[in-house]
Protein backbone atom coordinates (compact mmCIF):
# COMPACT_ATOMS: atom_id res chain seq x y z
CA UNK A 1 0.00 0.00 0.00
CA UNK A 2 1.89 3.24 -0.94
CA UNK A 3 2.45 6.46 1.15
CA UNK A 4 0.15 8.87 -0.64
CA UNK A 5 -2.93 6.36 0.26
CA UNK A 6 -2.29 6.01 3.73
CA UNK A 7 -2.04 9.69 3.77
CA UNK A 8 -5.42 9.97 2.18
CA UNK A 9 -7.37 7.78 4.20
CA UNK A 10 -5.69 8.92 7.02
CA UNK A 11 -7.02 12.40 6.29
CA UNK A 12 -10.52 11.07 5.20
CA UNK A 13 -10.76 9.43 8.57
CA UNK A 14 -9.43 12.46 10.57
CA UNK A 15 -12.55 14.68 9.20
CA UNK A 16 -14.93 12.02 10.02
CA UNK A 17 -14.17 11.56 12.94
CA UNK A 18 -13.29 14.74 14.54
CA UNK A 19 -16.73 15.90 14.29
CA UNK A 20 -18.92 15.21 17.47
CA UNK A 21 -19.98 11.76 17.17
CA UNK A 22 -21.29 9.61 20.26
CA UNK A 23 -17.78 7.72 20.61
CA UNK A 24 -16.10 11.41 20.97
CA UNK A 25 -19.18 12.94 22.59
CA UNK A 26 -18.86 9.70 25.22
CA UNK A 27 -14.93 9.91 25.73
CA UNK A 28 -15.07 13.76 26.50
CA UNK A 29 -17.79 12.90 29.19
CA UNK A 30 -16.09 9.83 30.51
CA UNK A 31 -13.02 12.34 30.68
CA UNK A 32 -15.15 15.01 32.91
CA UNK A 33 -16.63 12.18 35.10
CA UNK A 34 -13.78 9.81 35.57
CA UNK A 35 -10.94 11.26 34.89
CA UNK A 36 -8.39 11.04 31.48
CA UNK A 37 -6.55 7.84 33.02
CA UNK A 38 -10.12 5.60 33.32
CA UNK A 39 -11.78 7.40 30.06
CA UNK A 40 -8.52 5.53 28.47
CA UNK A 41 -10.77 2.48 28.88
CA UNK A 42 -13.59 3.77 27.02
CA UNK A 43 -11.12 4.56 24.12
CA UNK A 44 -9.87 1.03 24.26
CA UNK A 45 -13.38 -0.21 23.90
CA UNK A 46 -14.40 2.37 21.02
CA UNK A 47 -10.84 0.47 19.32
CA UNK A 48 -11.83 -2.94 19.94
CA UNK A 49 -14.73 -2.29 18.21
CA UNK A 50 -13.70 -0.95 15.36
CA UNK A 51 -11.41 -3.94 14.53
CA UNK A 52 -14.29 -5.98 14.89
CA UNK A 53 -16.24 -3.61 12.79
CA UNK A 54 -13.74 -3.60 10.12
CA UNK A 55 -13.61 -7.49 10.29
CA UNK A 56 -17.31 -7.68 9.74
CA UNK A 57 -17.41 -5.33 6.77
CA UNK A 58 -14.67 -7.18 4.96
CA UNK A 59 -16.57 -10.43 5.91
CA UNK A 60 -19.77 -9.07 4.11
CA UNK A 61 -21.94 -7.85 7.02
CA UNK A 62 -21.76 -4.09 5.77
CA UNK A 63 -23.68 -5.15 2.57
CA UNK A 64 -26.48 -7.23 5.26
CA UNK A 65 -27.11 -4.55 6.58
CA UNK A 66 -27.35 -2.03 3.68
CA UNK A 67 -29.20 -4.20 1.74
CA UNK A 68 -32.05 -5.95 4.84
CA UNK A 69 -34.30 -3.10 6.26
CA UNK A 70 -35.11 -5.37 9.23
CA UNK A 71 -31.25 -5.75 10.31
CA UNK A 72 -30.10 -2.28 9.66
CA UNK A 73 -33.79 -1.30 12.04
CA UNK A 74 -32.66 -3.94 14.57
CA UNK A 75 -28.84 -2.58 15.58
CA UNK A 76 -30.47 0.97 14.85
CA UNK A 77 -32.93 1.11 17.34
CA UNK A 78 -30.67 -0.93 19.51
CA UNK A 79 -28.04 1.54 19.66
CA UNK A 80 -30.42 4.60 19.65
CA UNK A 81 -32.07 3.17 23.13
CA UNK A 82 -29.07 2.64 24.54
CA UNK A 83 -27.41 5.89 23.65
CA UNK A 84 -31.01 7.68 25.08
CA UNK A 85 -30.37 5.84 28.32
CA UNK A 86 -26.51 7.11 28.94
CA UNK A 87 -27.95 10.75 27.94
CA UNK A 88 -30.55 10.28 30.53
CA UNK A 89 -28.61 9.47 32.98
CA UNK A 90 -25.84 11.94 32.43
CA UNK A 91 -28.23 14.53 32.56
CA UNK A 92 -30.94 13.26 35.43
CA UNK A 93 -27.72 11.24 37.92
CA UNK A 94 -24.41 13.09 36.48
CA UNK A 95 -23.91 15.64 39.55
CA UNK A 96 -24.49 13.26 42.46
CA UNK A 97 -21.50 11.09 40.80
CA UNK A 98 -19.57 14.50 40.66
CA UNK A 99 -20.79 14.93 44.41
CA UNK A 100 -19.07 11.48 45.09
CA UNK A 101 -16.04 12.45 43.17
CA UNK A 102 -15.46 15.34 45.13
CA UNK A 103 -15.78 13.34 48.40
CA UNK A 104 -12.47 11.61 47.50
CA UNK A 105 -13.44 8.22 47.78
CA UNK A 106 -10.06 6.08 48.80
CA UNK A 107 -10.71 3.08 46.22
CA UNK A 108 -12.52 3.47 42.71
CA UNK A 109 -14.52 0.63 41.86
CA UNK A 110 -11.95 -2.08 40.82
CA UNK A 111 -14.68 -2.86 37.96
CA UNK A 112 -15.48 0.38 36.37
CA UNK A 113 -12.88 0.20 34.52
CA UNK A 114 -14.84 -2.79 32.81
CA UNK A 115 -17.92 -1.77 32.66
CA UNK A 116 -16.49 2.29 31.28
CA UNK A 117 -14.85 -0.32 28.58
CA UNK A 118 -17.69 -2.10 27.95
CA UNK A 119 -20.05 0.76 27.51
CA UNK A 120 -18.29 2.35 25.06
CA UNK A 121 -17.46 -0.49 22.72
CA UNK A 122 -21.37 -1.31 22.72
CA UNK A 123 -22.13 2.46 22.06
CA UNK A 124 -19.89 1.89 18.46
CA UNK A 125 -21.01 -1.83 17.76
CA UNK A 126 -24.69 -0.72 17.91
CA UNK A 127 -24.07 2.17 15.22
CA UNK A 128 -25.15 0.62 11.84
CA UNK A 129 -23.64 4.14 10.25
CA UNK A 130 -20.36 2.80 11.20
CA UNK A 131 -20.98 -0.62 9.40
CA UNK A 132 -22.30 1.33 6.30
CA UNK A 133 -19.57 3.73 6.86
CA UNK A 134 -16.00 1.29 6.20
CA UNK A 135 -18.92 -0.25 3.58
CA UNK A 136 -18.64 2.73 1.64
CA UNK A 137 -15.08 3.69 2.53
CA UNK A 138 -12.41 0.80 3.07
CA UNK A 139 -13.19 -0.40 -0.56
CA UNK A 140 -11.93 2.77 -1.94
CA UNK A 141 -8.57 2.13 -0.63
CA UNK A 142 -8.26 -1.28 -1.06
CA UNK A 143 -6.13 -2.51 -4.23
CA UNK A 144 -8.14 -5.31 -5.68
CA UNK A 145 -4.74 -6.50 -7.53
CA UNK A 146 -2.80 -6.49 -3.86
CA UNK A 147 -3.70 -8.85 -0.82
CA UNK A 148 -6.12 -7.96 0.45
CA UNK A 149 -5.62 -8.78 4.84
CA UNK A 150 -2.66 -6.39 5.25
CA UNK A 151 -4.29 -4.06 3.34
CA UNK A 152 -7.26 -3.96 5.83
CA UNK A 153 -4.29 -4.59 8.75
CA UNK A 154 -3.53 -1.35 7.91
CA UNK A 155 -6.47 0.77 7.39
CA UNK A 156 -7.48 -0.45 10.58
CA UNK A 157 -4.27 0.44 12.43
CA UNK A 158 -4.38 3.82 10.69
CA UNK A 159 -8.16 4.37 11.44
CA UNK A 160 -7.69 3.36 14.99
CA UNK A 161 -4.45 5.48 15.59
CA UNK A 162 -6.40 8.92 14.24
CA UNK A 163 -9.76 8.40 16.37
CA UNK A 164 -7.97 7.04 19.28
CA UNK A 165 -5.40 10.48 19.77
CA UNK A 166 -9.27 12.51 18.56
CA UNK A 167 -10.91 11.14 21.41
CA UNK A 168 -7.65 11.62 23.83
CA UNK A 169 -8.02 14.97 23.06
CA UNK A 170 -11.87 15.08 23.64
CA UNK A 171 -11.67 13.32 27.12
CA UNK A 172 -8.28 15.63 28.05
CA UNK A 173 -10.52 18.89 27.25
CA UNK A 174 -13.73 16.87 29.58
CA UNK A 175 -10.73 16.10 32.34
CA UNK A 176 -9.36 19.44 32.46
CA UNK A 177 -12.76 20.96 32.50
CA UNK A 178 -13.46 18.73 35.29
CA UNK A 179 -10.46 19.73 36.98
CA UNK A 180 -10.44 23.35 36.73
CA UNK A 181 -13.88 24.48 36.74
CA UNK A 182 -16.64 25.41 39.24
CA UNK A 183 -18.77 22.63 40.16
CA UNK A 184 -21.66 24.10 38.45
CA UNK A 185 -20.12 24.74 35.03
CA UNK A 186 -19.22 20.75 35.61
CA UNK A 187 -22.72 19.92 35.77
CA UNK A 188 -23.66 21.75 32.99
CA UNK A 189 -20.85 19.65 31.01
CA UNK A 190 -22.09 16.58 32.19
CA UNK A 191 -25.83 17.80 30.56
CA UNK A 192 -24.63 18.60 27.67
CA UNK A 193 -22.61 15.57 27.19
CA UNK A 194 -26.04 14.12 28.40
CA UNK A 195 -27.86 16.78 25.79
CA UNK A 196 -25.52 15.86 22.88
CA UNK A 197 -26.08 11.60 23.55
CA UNK A 198 -29.76 12.23 23.24
CA UNK A 199 -29.92 14.23 19.84
CA UNK A 200 -27.06 11.33 18.63
CA UNK A 201 -29.99 8.92 19.61
CA UNK A 202 -32.63 10.87 17.85
CA UNK A 203 -30.32 11.45 14.99
CA UNK A 204 -29.50 7.31 14.72
CA UNK A 205 -33.22 6.51 15.23
CA UNK A 206 -34.08 8.77 12.08
CA UNK A 207 -31.25 6.87 10.33
CA UNK A 208 -31.96 5.51 6.69
CA UNK A 209 -30.01 2.99 4.61
CA UNK A 210 -28.28 4.67 1.23
CA UNK A 211 -29.99 3.25 -1.58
Amino acid sequence: MQLGTIIAFATVTFVAVVTPGPDVILAMANGSRYGLKRACAGMIGVLLSDVLLIAAVAAGLGAVLAASEFWFSVVKYLGAGYLAWLGYRMIRFGHSEFKAQDELTPEPDQNSAMKICLQSMFVAMTNPKAYLFFSALLPQFIDAGQPQFLQFLILTVVFSVVEFCIMFGYALAGARTTRFAASVARRWLEKGCGGALLLSAVSLAWAKRAT
